[in-house]
């Protein structure tokens, strides 16, 4: 029987537009993109120019330390544009879709062929290294690793569909001979999973309790000097067809969600599509929208002709509320306004019922006050507060004293949600862990 984990503090933000069960089929999107910086610690070099011909799971990019790491195309077609930046710094290349094809290798059939394929294959790089919330480097040996099955985020769909689920156990057995220690599979209470090759534990309550940070903290922390891997069963479960039929999988299925969409659902696609596509005809509305490619705490904003970024399975679009006029403004007493604090006599409808949330800050910055605000959401045996000072002041000392290493930005999601002092704790959490690289390499 697996041993269940409750997790307390955290929260369930109500947002209106959660998906259906009812699955769309995408043929109809024809560009693609690979963003190199969804993918953090390796600098990434390009091996391809516009124009060049390439098949699905051909390399796009390399890593310049090493070589061995790879970002796949995930369609063949032709190399459409290589977008940079300030510093001609790479923003993402994009593929033109010319040919149902799909990509394969030679089967695994040892540990060190199982790595080969998964870094050639760009499975690779869709796992993370604790600490630093990095991918992995290929010469590293992990204490655990840990997958979990499901998503906790607001609108949030499953991991899982019924196509992957069958190659579940195959890629945890393949995770398996990669570490001394044990796999962990994070699942919800009552949904069925079970596996000889990992140790299963149930997780119930708010969110984060689907983040893996929040598993690790609850099963086994990470210490200084220890490292550990994590992924989500979606990859698990591809690194499983690999393994058994040779063939790198590229579908994700993606929830459009969002109180702007009109009717929200889920779209079997390919990794990295393009959103205007997943979303025409999809909008209630054309003006005044903020487009998420993932979660309202932890996506990234993007344009509409933007693409879908990592971990390529949801898309959020709210109101952008610049255009907002309210009566009495932050201080209207209007019952539709959500408050985690009680401020709003929405409470007394009952928090539960679905809110029209927009992207508005609704407050100015200003400085931190050791409320213990963040504790409430947080459900780590560390003390967030003095952590993100200790980051802000660039003490190695106390951040490793605090626990450093055993977060992630997206733990501090939801603290940055409820911050009064409207913080960018996630922004500060990824500087902190980029310097404390740095500093220790």
């Amino acid at each position: 029987m697996a041993e269940i984990k409750r997790i307390k503090r955290g929260l369930d933000i109500p947002l209106k537009g959660a998906p259906s069960s009812s699955m769309a089929i995408d043929n109809q999107t024809s560009t693609f993109a690979i963003c190199p910086d969804d993918f953090p610690g390796p600098v990434w070099k390009a091996v391809v120019k516009p124009g060049d011909k390439v098949a699905a799971g051909d390399s796009l990019f390399k890593d310049k330390a090493t070589g061995l790491i790879r970002l796949t195309s995930p369609v063949a077609g032709t190399v459409a544009e290589i977008r940079r930046g300030e510093r001609r710094h790479i923003q993402f290349i994009s593929i033109s879709k010319e040919s149902e094809s799909e990509a394969s290798l030679q089967i695994p059939s040892s540990p060190q062929q199982v790595k080969e394929a998964m870094l050639a294959s760009g499975l690779w790089a869709m796992m993370r290294q604790r600490p630093f919330d990095i991918v992995p480097d290929p010469e590293s040996n992990p204490r655990d690793i840990f997958v979990t099955a499901f998503d906790s985020a607001p609108l949030a769909g499953d991991l899982l569909d019924d196509s992957l689920c069958p190659y579940l156990e195959k890629g945890l057995k393949a995770l398996a001979s990669l570490t001394k220690g044990k796999v962990y599979l994070g699942v919800r209470p009552g949904s069925g999973i079970s596996s000889s090759a990992a140790e299963v534990v149930e997780f119930e309550g708010p969110h984060p309790a689907g983040n893996v940070g929040t598993q690790i903290a609850a099963i086994k922390p990470v210490n200084k000097g220890e490292t550990v891997w994590t992924l989500d069963s979606a990859t698990a479960a591809r690194l499983g067809i690999l393994c058994e039929k040779g063939i790198i999988d590229f579908h994700t299925v993606v929830a459009l969600t969002g109180p702007c969409v009109s009717d929200p659902h889920l779209v079997r696609t390919l990794v990295g599509a393009s959103v205007s596509t997943l979303l025409s005809g999809n909008l209630n509305r054309q003006d005044d929208i903020r487009i998420i490619s993932g979660n309202v705490l932890t996506g990234q904003r993007i344009d509409k002709e933007g693409f879908l970024h990592f971990p390529y399975r949801q898309i959020t679009v709210i109101e952008e509320g610049a255009h907002a006029d309210e009566f009495m403004g932050w201080a209207s007493l209007n019952p539709a306004k959500y408050s985690v604090k009680r401020s709003f006599p929405a409470f007394l409808r009952g928090l539960s019922k679905p809110f029209d949330f927009d992207a508005r800050i609704k407050g100015g910055h200003r400085a931190m006050i050791l409320s213990g605000e963040y504790d409430k959401v947080f459900p780590f045996d560390i003390y967030p507060e003095y952590l993100i000072k200790a980051i802000m002041a660039g003490d190695i000392d106390k951040m490793e004293k605090l626990g450093i290493y055993e977060v992630a930005p997206e733990d501090f999601a939801l603290p940055e949600f409820v911050d009064t002092s409207k913080i960018e704790l996630q922004k500060i959490v990824r500087e902190g862990l980029d310097n404390l690289r740095k500093e220790l390499s």
